[in-house]
């Protein structure tokens, strides 16, 4: 099996397109070549980011042809580079093979939707010139520290001539440094973020069982919850009128537990349903005696968090807020 490119300046797309490539079942052990000469692609298995020709039937890749607005789909609108091409056809056989899973695993198919929000799609954005913000906008700073970026920086300088083989070596480079920070981000999201994920749904499975109302879930250690719970909220189609408004959860370090209100949204600072503002930047044997709940520590002076000794106190004092 042989992977064409296109030979000379090479970007992130196309590096990280061979390296996905290579990480699938069918082209793990494929030779590369490097070349613009379509007489030469044409003998290729699988051709990226050359041809003009996107067709995934006859195994071509390229997103540069005239007309061409492929995206991923799913609510992605980012029109796809070579990077986001393969990985929309082979994606799932790469995360797959790494995980060894089955590809009808369904944490596949989240693991696939989440690396393309959170690593491949910027890379499409970059290699298409999409802009994050509107083009009016001056940015304050620059960025070159990014992915596409560092790949770039792999390129020959203008002033330092290298020959083809040269090239070839560095893009190898380019492709490895594009793939290996790949692979670490899907073996964050695998090992980390799904469990985390698996936790926060069953915590909103069993909300009812920790309070009739429903209005509370409760976590036995602590969980990175506030992404998950609004996504798993959305894909379950929860009414707003039966939403969560507080989180307990044991404190990271201090062995004491944790009343959090559940925000309007993900990076807001207003909460669904503050705690009461009676108790709020109250403290200790203060906060416990106007409350009449043992235990307590505080409750923040905005109501989105306050503290106590005791998963029960935590409990007493949320079912209260609740109820207020």
């Amino acid at each position: 099996q042989t992977i064409g490119t296109h030979n000379g300046t090479f970007h992130c797309d196309e590096a990280l397109a061979v390296f996905l490539l290579r990480h699938t079942p069918a082209y793990r052990e494929a030779s590369l070549r490097r070349t613009r000469d379509l007489a030469i692609l044409d003998t290729c298995d699988i051709v990226v980011d050359v041809g003009a020709v996107y067709d995934a039937e006859r195994r071509r890749f390229d997103h540069h042809q005239r007309g061409f607005q492929e995206v991923f789909g799913y609510g992605f609108g980012t029109k796809l580079s070579s990077a986001g091409l393969i990985y929309k056809h082979f994606g799932k056989d790469v995360i797959a093979s790494e995980l060894e899973l089955d590809i009808e695993d369904p944490n596949i198919t989240v693991l696939w939707l989440k690396l393309y929000k959170e690593f491949i799609e910027a890379i499409d954005g970059i290699d298409n010139g999409i802009s994050q913000y509107p083009s009016d906008q001056r940015p304050k700073y620059r960025n070159r520290t990014d992915l596409s970026s560092r790949v770039s920086w792999l390129n020959p300088s203008w002033n330092c001539p290298a020959d083809a083989e040269t090239v070839d070596s560095l893009f190898s480079k380019a492709s490895q440094l594009a793939g290996e920070e790949f692979l670490d981000r899907l073996r964050y999201y695998a090992n980390v973020w799904l469990p985390a994920r698996g936790f926060v749904g069953a915590g909103l499975t069993a909300r009812h069982g920790v309070d009739p109302s429903g209005r509370i879930i409760l976590f036995e250690q602590f969980i990175p919850w506030k992404e998950h719970l609004f996504e798993l909220e959305e894909e379950e189609n929860i009414a707003s009128d039966a939403l969560p408004f507080y989180v307990i959860y044991p404190d990271e370090f201090g062995g004491n537990w944790r009343v959090q209100a559940v925000p309007i949204a993900s990076e807001s600072f207003e909460s669904r349903k503050a705690l009461p503002e009676k108790w709020r930047g109250l403290r200790d044997d203060q906060l416990s005696r106007v409350c009449g709940v043992e235990g307590c520590i505080f409750v923040h002076a905005s109501g989105f968090i306050g503290g106590n000794k005791t998963k029960e106190g935590a409990l007493g004092l949320t079912r209260l807020a609740v109820a207020m």
